[in-house]
């Protein structure tokens, strides 16, 4: 919050009047995902996977709607839905969690059947891959990879052998490489990143600036709303660029302890994985750790210019409410998966029977009748010699 208040206000005081505006949205945001995450963590995991058919169905309707009048365009996308309210909704936001879910569920049940290559693949395979098509045709490239990249991921962890996913990984290569060559503006921006300032008015203006702006940062920045890029200069520095502000504002040392902490959620994410018990609490919380994960390295990968920049959120730091609200819901379920694990199991019944009834009162609240001490035989004896 602190970081879209510092790197929003002056887009927000050219929009609105007010620098606290989008800050302000963004907190709406936060407290309506947090609200949502601790329903989604206090739900047993049996009434969790109820919802996950309605969720995906929801996602898909979400996602046709975008071809429809009420599809929204932004920057080339049409990824986006306009209700007439105050708010647009990116519903390729909730497919990702939509789908982590789905195939966990689908291989919690097939648990027993995934030694068969066949049913790894089916009906997993044609389900996401339409919905992750639906992406490409809206233009989204980078959604479209993090879900291409969620695919694979849960095809890795369900044991998919090597020759296969080999096949699949080059088939999303393919897929990816068609996409890019449908437009001269997007291979321009792919190739670009390379050296952005050779086009640094063009095509590798945004890569240049987000370059330009954590240099300015050095070892401990220049304070906290002290970003110059974010004068204009420098497009998305609220959204997709906001770790270019973070290196601007907090520098190196900044910019280090994000990536500290987000290396810590994939230790944690993947750990809580490989040590559930349930199954479908396995598969969630390595498709939940594949997507924050990936969605991070290619955000960060495109401001620092080793990725190209293909307009991917930097979960929980970016601004918008369709991207956050899903992921803290997904960490709330990773908090929620991780009493499954054996340790924590144990640890939380150590801390029930800590907290139960009282010595002396019977569960009920009725104090129960007190007994006088034994008496030590030895001391008798002593006494009475």
């Amino acid at each position: 919050m602190v970081m879209v208040l510092s790197a929003s206000s002056v887009t927000s005081y050219q929009n609105s009047g007010s620098p606290y505006a989008l800050a302000a949205r963004q907190a709406g945001f936060l407290v309506a995902a947090l609200v949502l995450g601790a329903i989604a963590w206090q739900l047993p995991l049996r009434v969790l996977r109820w919802f996950v058919y309605p969720l995906l169905l929801l996602a898909l309707v979400l996602l046709a709607l975008t071809f429809t009048p009420l599809g929204y365009e932004v920057r080339g996308n049409q990824n986006w839905l306009n209700f007439g309210g105050p708010f647009l909704i990116q519903p390729s936001e909730i497919a990702k969690l939509a789908i982590v879910l789905w195939t966990a569920d689908l291989y919690a049940r097939k648990q027993r059947l995934l030694s068969d290559p066949k049913h790894v693949l089916i009906p997993m395979l044609p389900v996401t891959g339409f919905v992750a098509m639906l992406v490409v045709l809206q233009r989204d490239l980078g959604t479209a990879l993090v879900l291409f990249a969620i695919i694979l991921g849960m095809l890795f962890v369900a044991g998919l052998p090597g020759r296969a996913f080999l096949v699949a990984l080059l088939g999303t290569a393919a897929i990816a490489l068609f996409f890019v060559q449908s437009s001269d503006e997007r291979i321009k921006r792919i190739t670009s990143f390379t050296d952005p300032f050779a086009d640094a008015q063009g095509s590798g203006y945004q890569a240049a600036h987000g370059l330009m702006g954590l240099a300015t940062g050095q070892w401990l920045g220049v304070g906290l709303g002290g970003s110059r890029q974010k004068w204009g200069a420098l497009p998305g520095a609220h959204t997709d660029f906001v770790f270019a502000v973070v290196g601007e504002e907090l520098g190196l040392v900044g910019a280090l302890s994000v990536l500290i902490l987000f290396g810590l959620l994939a230790y944690v994410g993947f750990r809580i994985a490989r040590r559930a018990r349930d199954p479908f609490a396995r598969y969630a919380a390595a498709g939940i750790t594949v997507w924050l994960m990936v969605q991070t390295i290619i955000n960060i990968g495109m401001v620092l210019g080793m990725l190209p920049v293909i307009g991917i959120p930097l979960p929980l730091i970016s601004y918008g409410g369709s991207a956050l609200v899903p992921t803290v819901i997904a960490l709330a379920l990773l908090a929620s998966f991780a009493r499954t694990e054996p340790g924590a199991a144990a640890a939380l019944r150590v801390h029930r029977r800590r907290r139960g009834p009282r010595t002396g009162q019977q569960p009920g609240g009725v104090q129960k009748p007190s007994t006088p001490a034994p008496r030590p035989v030895g001391r008798t004896v002593r006494e009475e010699g």
